[in-house]
């Protein structure tokens, strides 16, 4: 996969804001803030402002995540809905309009279809699919310009655009759990250790999502659904792939296989492996949900783009704790975190619980970027078998997967439909 790697050197003169007017850096500065209203996932964090010939602002748009308007074409459509003639009109962008038909068309021949004659835009879409707007709207004859506010934008969509330039899906990572860290109680009890509030707010991030992962003891020991659910309790309309990862197989009982053949067994303990195999198959966006073992080992590998936790003003004293070993022995190596104001924002308060939203700091040396600089060698096996597997769910068929070993585990009763403590069953 070929990519353009955007970087303020290449970006036109990024960080100053010469050959730009007043009004066009102050929307560029309302479309980072409109962006930052987006969910983080599949699709980079976008926001676009048209505004007029004297640098009157006519519409702000944001892109809401995958599948819906992308950010220009919401502001496009605020604005004809308004009865606003854009002739003329010049629309500020975060991103380089993309060029391709995914599940919506193509920005840039919106933009030219609405007579906006001028553009100005952050940084180079690195995504070859989607690359080449600027070029098509030029031969459009659109003055087209770049590099404003761009070192903004870049790290605004830093994780996003690591993950698109490692090929492989962005990952967010969740986890519910007491004010001192346990996901569950001695006795092995966790529901529900969150509010019903945050199990809401999960069963929404369940519906944007490609694809849920789980380890093969939490599917034995939880006996997960995985899937998304409404308020209603009902299942909802677009259902997220069930991944489990482990060597063991998956019982022909459990809850997770469902009855619509959404369901993956990965068998491996890599967490890189299991991304190429899932990014091979079309999965853009994974959910990691437990249980500990398998959070402790993306949060090793340094593949975690997103972090959510679900704190409950619980506390236990004993019991399963959220992480195992990260293999950090110094407070040198620790991993260092940032607050991450997308996305609803760094803090949140649903019902009695504290929704904490964090992405990886850019710190140098810090461990959450050593398998990012890493080469991963994986199996080439493992990735075609992954692709078959979810095609064959893609299609409502059952997903093969091997026969469970048995083991000590495996003779702990499943839980009836149940789910993890993050999970809102």
């Amino acid at each position: 996969m070929s990519l353009r790697h955007p970087t303020p050197e290449t970006a036109a003169d990024a960080g100053a804001v010469a050959g730009f007017s007043a009004a066009e850096v102050a929307a560029m500065d309302a479309a980072l803030a409109a962006a930052r209203q987006g969910p983080r996932g599949a699709n980079p964090l976008v926001g676009a402002v048209v505004i007029k010939a004297d640098g009157t602002r006519i519409a702000t748009g944001h892109h809401r995540g995958a599948g819906t308007a992308h950010a220009e074409a919401d502001a496009i459509d605020q604005a004809q809905a308004a009865g606003l003639d854009l002739s003329g009109a010049t629309m500020v962008v975060t991103l380089e309009p993309c060029n391709h038909c995914g599940r919506t068309g193509p920005c840039a021949e919106a933009i030219i279809g609405a007579g906006i004659t001028d553009v100005v835009y952050a940084i180079d879409d690195p995504h070859d699919p989607a690359a080449g707007g600027a070029e098509t709207l030029r031969a459009a004859g659109v003055r087209v310009r770049s590099g404003l506010g761009a070192e903004a934008a870049l790290e605004l969509n830093r994780r996003w655009l690591d993950a698109v330039a490692a090929t492989r899906p962005f990952v967010t990572l969740h986890i519910a759990q007491t004010l001192d860290s346990r996901i569950a109680a001695s006795d092995g009890t966790s529901q529900w250790i969150s509010c019903p509030e945050s199990l809401a707010d999960n069963h929404a991030l369940r519906g944007r999502i490609d694809a849920i992962l789980v380890g093969t003891q939490t599917v034995l020991v939880d006996n997960p659904r995985l899937t998304a659910r409404g308020a209603d309790g009902e299942p909802a309309a677009r259902q997220p792939l069930r991944v489990v990862m482990g060597y063991r197989g998956i019982p022909d009982g459990a809850a997770i296989n469902g009855d619509d053949g959404k369901v993956l067994h990965l068998p491996t303990r890599n967490p890189r492996e299991a991304l190429d195999g899932l990014f091979a198959a079309g999965v853009r966006h994974l959910m990691v949900e437990g249980g500990s073992r398998i959070l402790s080992a993306f949060l090793a590998a340094g593949l975690v783009d997103e972090l959510i936790v679900y704190l409950a003003p619980t506390l236990l004293g004993s019991g399963t704790p959220a992480l195992e070993d990260l293999g950090i022995t110094t407070l040198a190596e620790a991993q260092q975190w940032e607050w991450d104001p997308a996305s609803g924002g760094a803090v949140q308060q649903l019902g009695r619980d504290l929704r904490l939203h964090l992405r990886p700091a850019l710190t140098a040396g810090a461990s959450t970027t050593s398998a990012e600089t890493t080469s991963a060698t994986t199996s080439a096996t493992t990735s075609q078998t992954a692709s078959a597997q979810i095609a064959s769910a893609a299609a409502g068929a059952p997903a093969p997967v091997p026969a469970a070993t048995k083991t000590s585990a495996d003779s702990t009763p499943l839980r009836t439909g149940a789910d993890t403590a993050a999970g809102g069953n």
